[in-house]
């Protein structure tokens, strides 16, 4: 069992920039790769970014792209999502996910097997 621990949401003015950090319980080994995804109220779960912790490759979702950048630290076991030049329609629930080992990175919630709480990020325009 891996468990993840998301910090870093809060409300940010439009333009602005946040950081969000996912802490993983377990040694990296565990996982594949990590993944930031949000769902705002009425809508389905988004895909944001994911990142592998063998090698660092990443990927994102157009929507995000050259606004949002994901990093890792295997030694702190931690992801971070840094989001700058933010929109109100970027005001969401946040979360991150990780892969059980010896998958290909996944863009969908379904390919994830844990999941932090979430962390709230609203953005006023």
């Amino acid at each position: 069992q891996v468990q993840l621990v998301e910090s870093g949401g809060g409300l940010v003015q439009a333009g602005g920039s946040l950081r969000l950090s996912c802490a993983a319980s377990r040694r990296t080994f565990s996982t594949s790769a990590m993944g930031w995804f949000r769902q705002a109220p009425g809508k389905e779960r988004e895909f944001l970014a994911a990142i592998s912790w063998s090698y660092g490759n990443t990927y994102y979702a157009h929507s995000v792209k050259g606004r949002f950048t994901i990093s890792r630290d295997n030694a702190k076991n931690t992801v971070y999502l840094q989001m700058n030049s933010l929109k109100p329609e970027d005001t969401a629930v946040y979360y991150c996910a990780a892969q059980a080992p010896a998958q290909a990175m996944g863009v969908r919630p379904n390919e994830y097997d844990y999941w932090g709480q979430g962390t709230q990020v609203t953005v006023s325009s």
